[in-house]
């Protein structure tokens, strides 16, 4: 399964990249990207258990950049 969201406020490169990284080692995740000019954030893993990567996803963004709101794009 394939989702991609918006990090609406996200304003920091180096908190992009950081969210990549932790979000990509989630167990599940085939790959997960974030594109900071787009503040887009694409994640890939499996069907089974999708939902709990992307609340885990959410934390993570929640933990690094507490202002960001995650939202379907």
């Amino acid at each position: 399964m394939k989702k991609t969201f918006k990090l609406e406020g996200l304003d920091c490169a180096n908190c992009a990249s950081r969210i990549e990284t932790q979000v990509a080692a989630l167990s599940g995740v085939t790959s997960a990207t974030v594109n900071f000019m787009t503040t887009k954030m694409v994640i890939e893993g499996d069907d089974v258990g999708f939902d709990r990567i992307v609340e885990q996803a959410k934390g993570i963004v929640k933990k690094l950049e507490p202002d960001v709101v995650v939202k379907k794009a």
